[in-house]
């Protein structure tokens, strides 16, 4: 092999496109068309952070805006004022002060330059239901809550559990869009492998198949 292809950090990052795979950039392209709230969900190394970023890389630039947050450690403040410096401006010292400039900068975007914000909120499973709240009310615009922004919420599949809790129905009534990654299937799951192993130079994949009693 030329280099490891299974590492995180490898010479040469290579996608290979699953079933599974496809299905995810599939609903987000639908929600891409619809905006509003989508969540993604799935156990660790099933390829959550891999698919929204190439997600995001077929985004034209001149039409959206991505903004992405890690909520691993973030308080509902750290939240408003990381979200109004990645919107370009000042954050602010009470959480009021950022909510009102962020929907300022969000309908500017929109309504003034025709791009449209898509936010990325990763490690969603620690979020508290006040933050959620908080995030449902923040893109809801205008009396009729017409969605503007994109918001793509991903973590554990523990996050299916407190969107059902009832003080987050509010929330969980506007996602249009939730999927959970389960592991891959045995198909798929040697697609990966050999896939993996073409990138770096190895084209011996029945190898792999007669160690596990399938020559």
């Amino acid at each position: 092999m030329e280099f490891n292809p299974f590492i995180h950090n490898a010479k040469k990052q290579t996608v290979i496109e699953t079933a599974q795979y496809k299905e995810v950039q599939y609903r987000l392209n639908y929600l891409k068309e619809m905006k509003g709230f989508g969540v993604l969900t799935g156990g660790a190394g099933t390829g959550k952070t891999t698919s929204i970023r190439n997600w995001q890389m077929t985004l034209d630039p001149s039409q959206y805006k991505v903004i992405y947050i890690s909520l691993t450690t973030v308080t509902a403040i750290e939240f408003y004022r990381e979200m109004s410096l990645q919107l370009g401006m000042e954050s602010r010292y009470k959480k009021i002060e950022n909510y009102h400039q962020i929907q300022e900068a969000v309908n500017r975007l929109v309504l003034e330059k025709n791009i449209t914000p898509v936010i990325l909120l990763d490690e969603a499973d620690h979020l508290s239901s006040s933050i959620l709240c908080d995030i449902k009310v923040l893109f809801s615009f205008e009396m009729d809550s017409k969605d503007r922004a994109i918001v793509v919420m991903t973590g554990l599949p523990i996050f299916n559990n407190t969107l059902r809790l009832n003080a987050n129905e509010p929330l969980r009534q506007r996602i249009i869009m939730n999927y959970n990654m389960a592991p891959l299937s045995e198909e798929d799951g040697l697609q990966y492998i050999h896939g993996k192993l073409d990138a770096c130079g190895c084209h011996q994949p029945s190898s792999f198949q007669k160690q596990n009693g399938r020559s």
